[in-house]
């Protein structure tokens, strides 16, 4: 029998919580909600003297924002999806701290897959991730988190040469010759870094255009990066790549 998740509900949006409510009881008969909040302030008190286990949390609230609860409570041993309405880029973010999150109006595959997900991150972690997140949404996603099995690691883009798949992991290679596992597959970081100057030269292979030396001519060619490491680019992505190299080149 499965564990009964002790779980509450932030939203300003009265009729975002019943939504809300009828998809988790329709369909996760071992989340228990115990209560609801529309702001801060009663958000706040609930936590505290609930103790839940599992918190979706709305951004945007009447008398400040979702993080402010998580800042305020003296009860924090919970977990948390975030709730958000934001755009495409503002949710970037959101995969750079590697926090949950879901977008509205919320829907039932990617609640499932959140609420699958949520026991992965370490009630620990949820200070440094929530500070990435605050800073990404404020400047220019200068930093992101990797999750690997034994925590997390903070890395400022600007360090990251290459990263490359190794079957559902992807290895991250920094300038500093440190090398990360990351416990997430080459396909979601293609995704999190798009319209940032990273390229995707071949099924294995995600560089960062900052890095690139050299460009070998050839069927697809390679590529020479600033650490000496060699590349192959795939036919496939050749043509894709030079046209980012080039326009990467035009602003820098």
């Amino acid at each position: 029998m499965n564990e009964v998740i002790k779980t509450v509900i932030i939203d300003d949006d009265r009729s975002a919580i019943l939504i809300l409510q009828s998809l988790l009881s329709g369909n996760f008969p071992n989340i228990e909600i115990v209560g609801t909040a529309n702001n801060v302030s009663e958000a706040v008190f609930l936590i505290d003297a609930v103790k839940p286990e599992l918190v979706f949390l709305d951004i945007n609230m009447p008398d400040g924002k979702g993080f402010d609860v998580i800042e305020r409570v003296s009860y924090k041993n919970f977990q948390v999806i975030f709730v958000t309405a934001f755009d495409k880029y503002a949710v970037r973010a959101f995969e750079f701290s590697a926090l949950h999150y879901l977008v509205k109006p919320v829907d039932l595959d990617m609640l499932k897959s959140a609420v699958e997900r949520y026991k992965e991150v370490k009630v620990e972690d949820i200070d440094s991730r929530l500070k990435v997140l605050r800073d990404s949404l404020k400047s220019k996603n200068e930093k992101i988190i990797i999750p690997s099995t034994d925590g997390l690691n903070i890395v400022r883009l600007s360090e990251i040469i290459r990263l490359e798949a190794s079957d559902v992991y992807t290895l991250f290679y920094m300038t500093t010759g440190q090398r990360f596992v990351a416990s997430k597959p080459l396909n979601n970081y293609e995704k999190i870094l798009e319209d940032l100057p990273f390229s995707r030269v071949h099924s294995k292979h995600l560089i960062n255009l900052m890095f690139v030396k050299r460009y070998v001519k050839g069927k697809g060619g390679s590529i020479i990066l600033e650490d000496n490491t060699e590349v192959e680019v795939s036919v496939r992505k050749k043509a894709d790549f030079l046209e980012k190299l080039k326009d990467f080149a035009r602003f820098v």
